[in-house]
């Protein structure tokens, strides 16, 4: 099954990089999502095309990266024998909530290689990438955005054998992994409400209601 490689560099840090020194139509060229480029007192600066910039903090928010970055999250099903199927969620070590396992792609890493090394660090399960399926890519409404900085994701579902559900463990930047009756009721209730912003429209529009 094919699995596409995102030409991207990948930021562990803050990039340092002047905005002005960035090929702005290199990157609209290669983008995901299509954004525009406004001029700014400040310089040439990509527009969030995810959400209203009227209601963003300047410049990148609490993002890394100028413009769109490319992250895969893992959504795992899994099936009991005797009972319904549950969703693997993490709670986020930055207060944003619970969310699906998930993070950046490394250079040259497909989406479903990511999610599953993401899934592995981030709660202890292994699982093959070459189980998951790739959704297509979307902007999500990341709390961390800024009018200049947004994230896109790929969503990458596997489903696991029939069985009792695999121990998991909040790992890396997890600080809990739980199990949750896997429909959005089920995931609301189970959180409290609080799920991660961006992924959001992910499990509603993956899980039954």
């Amino acid at each position: 099954m094919r699995s596409t490689v995102y030409n991207l560099t990948t930021q562990h840090g803050p990039d340092e990089t002047d905005p002005r020194d960035i090929d702005w139509a290199a990157r609209q060229a290669r983008a995901v999502v299509p954004f525009r480029v406004v001029d700014t007192p400040e310089g040439p600066r990509p527009l969030n095309p995810i959400t209203d910039p009227a209601e963003l903090p300047e410049g990148r928010g609490g993002l890394w990266h100028w413009g769109e970055a490319v992250a895969a999250d893992a959504l795992v099903i899994a099936r009991l024998v005797d009972g319904p199927n549950h969703v693997l969620m993490v709670k986020r070590g930055d207060g944003n909530g619970w969310a699906i396992p998930g993070g950046m792609l490394d250079a040259d890493e497909t989406p479903r290689d990511a999610a599953a090394r993401e899934l592995e660090e981030e709660t202890g399960l292994v699982v093959d990438a070459a189980s998951f399926v790739e959704l297509d890519p979307q902007g999500v409404p990341d709390p961390r955005a800024g009018r200049h900085a947004w994230m896109v994701t790929v969503p990458a579902v596997t489903v696991l054998r029939p069985g009792p559900l695999p121990a998991v463990k909040g790992l890396d930047d997890a600080v809990e992994a739980a199990w949750f009756p896997a429909t959005w009721s089920g995931i609301t209730e189970a959180t409290g409400g609080h799920v991660f912003a961006a992924h959001v429209d992910i499990l509603r529009d993956a899980l039954p209601a």
